[in-house]
């Protein structure tokens, strides 16, 4: 018998007492960001958006070794110095453009750059590339050049009631046969006891709805 069917607490810079937010960094500050803000007061502006419209090239996929060395050649500033600031501002921006913009305001932004110490003129710099006219550049590359898994393209499941027979008793027993197509040509066909297919329901449908409830929660703080 057969029946046959077709998504902590806010970090700031040592030395503020701010609190209550979701930093867009994480739960964790990366070093290479805790390095820019020691380091980024030793840079003017000018320099400062040199080196950050290489981080952006960088970022499209461009190859700007030699640009960052000609840039380290006619700056008053220590090359490993420069080297830490972009490595900071690279980790920075791949960080906050992670999130959507309606997830990341701009002002939530601005704040946290400024808990951060670094300047309020190079903090509007870095909005003008997080929420400017080469965010759409910035996040088709970024979908170009991340690493998917292969996703399901068809999937058939049928349930199968298998008749056992002994002396002392006949029993029923259903089971769940599935099969997966995946986009890179795998096909993977299991079968799985129907109050297991329960569990995992049930466990999916948990996580889903713990997920949904986490992303609500990091909206409102992000937005606040």
């Amino acid at each position: 018998m057969s029946a046959v069917g077709s998504a902590a607490p806010y970090l700031h810079h040592p030395g503020n007492g701010l609190s209550g937010r979701v930093s867009f960094l994480g739960a964790q500050l990366p070093p290479e960001v805790a390095a820019l803000a020691r380091h980024v007061g030793e840079l003017d502006r000018g320099t400062f958006r040199k080196l950050l419209k290489l981080v952006v090239s960088s970022l499209q996929g461009e190859d700007c070794r030699e640009a960052v060395q000609h840039l380290g050649a006619h700056v008053d500033v220590p090359e490993e110095h420069l080297g830490t600031m972009m490595a900071g501002l690279h980790t920075l921006l791949q960080q906050a453009l992670r999130l959507s913009p309606a997830s990341l305001k701009p002002d939530a932004f601005r704040d946290q750059l400024q808990e951060l110490c670094i300047p309020q003129d190079l903090a509007g710099d870095l909005g003008s590339v997080v929420f400017g006219s080469q965010r759409p550049r910035l996040d088709s590359v970024a979908r170009q050049q991340g690493a998917w898994l292969p996703r399901v393209t068809d999937f058939r499941w049928r349930v199968d009631v298998a008749i056992s027979t002994s002396a002392l008793t006949r029993a029923l027993q259903p089971s769940v046969l599935m099969q997966l197509k995946l986009t890179d040509g795998s096909a993977h066909r299991f079968e799985v006891p129907v109050a297991k297919f329960q569990e995992l329901r049930y466990s999916v449908a948990l996580i889903l709805k713990e997920m949904t409830d986490l992303e609500k929660r990091c909206d409102r703080r992000l937005q606040d």
